[in-house]
């Protein structure tokens, strides 16, 4: 938590600086505040155009409070010890773990430098890829080709959603080479680093007996479930919608309608209005929002992992089971409790932030519930309100937007301090449920 808001504090004193904006005008407290918060958090929301306002030095601070802010604040740390001390301290170790969220001590330097890796090698691809198409289709020249390749590479993979475009992607829906490249590197970066890990050791057990975590299974399970829906339900909800797919052709819009499937996953850009969407698919996104993306990755919300423990915790207590089971392995009763401490902390911030705005604003509850889901879960989608909310609604999001990259659990914990024990315990007794 302190090491974040360091982090946040540094961005806001850099963007505040008058250089920092193309008039040459210190930029209100306010939106320097919201921005190095959404930037540091990975989220995307903006009170001010990105390009518009913000000159070359302001563009630069926002996309590195990204780099650090996904990469996350503790890997970094330990990043910087491995290479500087070639050595990692046992308290660096267990922080390091914290942050990425159940991983073993002894994996700790090997998850690491497996995060470096895959960073610079997806990003990296995907500058080259958006570097070429720029040039060669567009009319830009190399250099501003390659800066903005590098921009939209790091936010993509980071799943940050900022964009140097005032209408994000919406000018190249139709375009292949860059939404499609753009859908991928959000989902390499938001199915979680664990995950990688896995893969690069599945690939060297040759001949040897191969087997996926229970996280793995139900992470690429859940998340290829939630892809499919949310494909689903763009294509059948938004087809005729004249606002959004409705001119567009067959492959157009499948198109159109596999890039919005996965932004929901936090990355917040959007190659179709959402502002001009039906009421029914905002309520999908805000669920698809809400659950997010893979446990320690770029991504928000309370997870695939928690949403899937939940799923089966229900299917269990359906069918009358004791205990919960998944993939031929029995959960622990601390999984369930944490998966179900996650949800409903997210569920009561979420609901809470959405009343006062419905108290402090005239906008509606779907534009109000779609705005606060997506700062929780630190996505970045808008309907496009967000520069109309009044300072302290603007101070709400921001609060979820902290709360959101560090997780409720997280959050709970640093402020507990301590596991308290009981020294007794009372007789049991059973309410009435239902």
């Amino acid at each position: 938590m302190v090491a974040f808001a360091a982090l946040v504090l540094l961005g806001t004193g850099l963007l505040s600086l008058p250089q920092a904006t193309e008039t040459g005008e210190p930029a209100a407290p306010a939106t320097a505040l919201f921005t190095a918060v959404s930037a540091a958090s990975v989220t995307g929301l903006v009170v001010e155009d990105t390009s518009g306002y913000w000159s070359v030095l302001g563009e630069v601070t926002i996309l590195l409070l990204i780099q650090v802010g996904g990469f996350g604040v503790m890997a970094l740390a330990t990043v910087l010890a491995l290479v500087v001390g070639r050595r990692l301290g046992l308290r660096m170790a267990v922080y390091t773990g914290t942050e990425a969220k159940g991983v073993s001590l002894g994996e700790v330097r090997q998850l690491v430098t497996g995060v470096l890796y895959v960073t610079l090698v997806f990003e990296g691809a995907l500058a080259v890829l958006l570097t070429l198409r720029w040039w060669l289709a567009y009319d830009l020249n190399f250099f501003s080709s390659l800066y903005t390749g590098i921009f939209h590479s790091i936010s993509a993979f980071n799943n940050a959603g900022f964009s140097l475009y005032s209408d994000s992607m919406e000018g190249f829906a139709t375009d292949p080479w860059i939404t499609v490249p753009i859908a991928l590197a959000v989902i390499a970066g938001g199915i979680g680093f664990p995950i990688w890990v896995e893969l690069w050791r599945f690939s060297r057990k040759r001949g040897e007996a191969r087997h996926w975590s229970v996280h793995a299974k139900l992470t690429a399970g859940m998340s290829a479930a939630l892809l499919l829906i949310g494909l689903a339900a763009f294509l059948t909800l938004e087809w005729n919608n004249p606002a959004t797919m409705g001119a567009l052709n067959v492959r157009e819009k499948l198109l159109t309608g596999f890039f919005q499937a996965v932004m929901p996953r936090t990355a917040g850009f959007n190659s179709l209005d959402f502002g001009a969407m039906n009421t029914q698919t905002l309520l999908v996104t805000d669920i698809l929002m809400f659950i997010g993306g893979g446990s320690a990755g770029t991504a928000g919300g309370i997870k695939v992992t928690t949403f899937a423990v939940l799923m089966l915790v229900i299917y269990s207590n359906v069918r009358g089971e004791p205990t919960v089971h998944a993939a031929g392995r029995r959960l622990s009763q601390a999984t369930v409790s944490q998966a179900t401490t996650v949800a409903l902390l997210s569920l009561g911030l979420v609901l809470s932030a959405t009343l006062a705005l419905m108290t402090i604003t005239s906008f509606t509850l779907d534009q109000i519930l779609f705005e606060t889901t997506s700062a929780f879960a630190t996505v970045g989608l808008s309907t496009g309100i967000t520069g109309d909310l009044p300072v302290l609604g603007q101070m709400i999001l921001v609060f979820l937007m902290f709360v959101g990259r560090i997780g409720p659990i997280t959050l709970a914990s640093a402020l507990a301090m301590r596991r308290r024990s009981r020294a007794y315990e009372l007789p049991e007794e059973r309410p009435i449920v239902g």
